[in-house]
């Protein structure tokens, strides 16, 4: 192929050892990405015996779906010495773009199949409910929904970490029921979102920047806690998780962890408004096939209340014990 008298090839020569056609190469080399070494008293196009290695790697990286902007990357980096790491970037972001390709196939495939099995008379509802969710599903609305929840002056960085939290990842390969429980999430925020405030806990009224960071702080270690306790099977009850739980208010309202301070947290968290309906659904969306339900923070929160309702049950049968135990009392007794 290089056998000319200046160890060139023409166009045509290396089109044919490399199996493409000439306009394959004219392509590659009007773009950069293929130099010629010089030109033929004709006009024509001529080649260096390094051209059918390069044009070797080019195709290699294109049958691998990268686009041409890579490409060009990936040889400037070789023609610099070393494109290692540009081709281990290059090929990451290829699989991320090809993972996001892949999940939102299964999820139009389960979102596809969940219409088509349900009876004929729930399709037009299910068909209303999964055509409102891209594939992949996008998080955007319960994002939006928890940021017009939040106490409005919350620092950022705490919003983020209670995001973290409160958002559910959409698996990439869902089951039809975790497709539909997605769906009815995303309707569920959609319709709320614009009375989002009526659903806000009363803490929130007397939060400013410090005490809302101080209370979701502790909250979310108070919730990590008591996920264990869950995962474990363990019944609401005292210890680190539910003290860390009245912590965290006392800490945001400026008080102690008292007696009357947990009677009085008690009260109002019975009285808070609940959206248990949204942290159902997101139970739904996150626990795999097979497992027990996973904790999410109003599972945890639940837990928490449940805990400082038993603990104060427990606290006011002591007190009656007590009392009923005192001298006074026994000695009143006796003389009846």
């Amino acid at each position: 192929m290089f056998s000319s008298h200046d160890g060139l090839c023409t166009i045509g020569a290396l089109a044919e050892h490399a199996g493409v056609s000439v306009k394959t190469v004219r392509f590659y080399t009007d773009r950069g990405l293929l130099p010629e070494a010089s030109r033929s008293t004709g006009g024509h196009r001529r080649y260096a015996p390094a051209a059918a290695e390069r044009l070797s790697l080019i195709r290699s990286l294109r049958g691998l779906d990268l686009p041409l902007p890579e490409v060009r990357r990936i040889l400037d980096e070789q023609d610099a010495g070393g494109a290692a790491d540009v081709l281990e970037d290059a090929i990451a972001r290829r699989l991320h773009v090809l993972g996001r390709g892949l999940a939102a196939l299964r999820w139009r495939e389960a979102a596809l199949r969940l219409v088509q099995e349900c009876p004929p008379a729930e399709r037009p509802n299910r068909l209303r409910l999964v055509g409102a969710v891209t594939a992949p599903p996008s998080t955007a609305s319960l994002v939006r929904f928890w940021r017009s929840w939040l106490p409005p002056r919350m620092p950022a960085r705490s919003v983020t970490a209670f995001l973290e939290r409160a958002v559910p990842h959409p698996p990439d390969d869902p089951r039809q029921g975790q497709v539909l429980a997605f769906a009815r999430l995303h309707a569920f925020v959609t319709q709320l979102r614009g009375g989002s405030s009526a659903c806000r806990p009363r803490a929130h009224s007397a939060a400013g920047a410090r005490e809302s960071s101080v209370l979701y702080t502790g909250l979310a270690q108070a919730y990590d806690l008591a996920g264990g306790e869950m995962r474990r099977g363990a019944a609401p009850r005292s210890g680190e998780a539910l003290d860390g739980f009245v912590d965290a208010y006392a800490s945001a309202y400026g008080a102690h962890d008292t007696p009357a301070f947990r009677r009085g947290l008690g009260g109002r968290l019975a009285a808070d408004p609940r959206i248990d309906r949204y942290w159902d659904l997101t139970t739904e969306v996150i626990t795999a096939p097979g497992r027990p339900p996973e904790p999410t923070p109003g599972s945890a929160h639940d837990w928490l209340v449940d805990a400082l309702n038993a603990n104060l049950g427990a606290t006011l049968e002591e007190g009656w014990a007590r009392s009923s135990l005192s001298p006074t009392t026994c000695s009143e007794g006796q003389a009846h």
